[in-house]
Parts: structure tokens; sequence; C-alpha cells
């Protein structure tokens, strides 16, 4: 069984769903059960999928969650590319977003490449 806590993309995606949480609760209301919602919960699935990969026996086991977890990353930087094309947001946060999410999406594919080997 493998430890979360001890993988930078976890901490850094734990970090990015903090961040979400505090950028959609400035979101208009009218988007509290339309993107605010949809933002969150993509958000919090890449490290509750990784999470839940974790505690499964097999790397393959392991590798479909981390897969899920960067579906869910990938479904994450296009929301706030909507939210910033629907000016909710500004270009530089949809840019410091992107960034953040692109960092986390590149350790999530390197794992899944060596728990492929």
């Amino acid at each position: 069984m493998r430890d979360f806590r001890k993988y930078d993309v976890w901490k850094l995606s734990h970090e990015l769903v903090l961040e979400v949480y505090k950028i959609t609760s400035e979101f208009p209301n009218s988007e509290k059960f339309q993107l605010t919602s949809q933002m969150q919960r993509a958000a919090y699935s890449i490290p509750s999928n990784f999470c839940e990969g974790c505690g499964r026996d097999s790397d393959k086991d392991f590798n479909r969650f981390v897969q899920i977890a960067l579906g869910s990353a990938h479904e994450l930087e296009y929301f706030f590319i909507l939210a910033k094309d629907l000016s909710i947001i500004s270009t530089e946060s949809e840019e410091k977003f992107s960034k953040a999410i692109n960092d986390i999406k590149r350790k999530l594919y390197n794992l899944s490449k060596k728990l492929k080997k």
C-alpha cells in the first residue's frame, strides 16, 4: 500500500483544490450549480482518485486511477478556459491555473509511464 501524502503530485493537487474553492467562491451566483460545481468536482477528483489508487494492490490498478486523475486535470483545464472566455476570471488567472494544472498533468503522466514498466 502506498502513502499518498508522500507524493508531490498529491500535495500539488490538494493545494490546487483549495485554490479552486477560493476562486469559485467569487463566481456569480448564476454559476453556483453549473460551472462552480463542475470545477470543484473536477478539482477534487484529481487528488481523491490518486488517493484511491494508492490503496490498490497492483501497479496496474494504481495506474488506472492515475489515468482517471489525469482526465480530471484535463477537464479542469478546460473549465478555466471556459471561465476566462465567459469573462468570469481574468486571462492572468486562467494562465496561472493552467500552469499549475499542467505541472500536475506532467507529474501524473510521468508516474503513469513508470507504472507501466
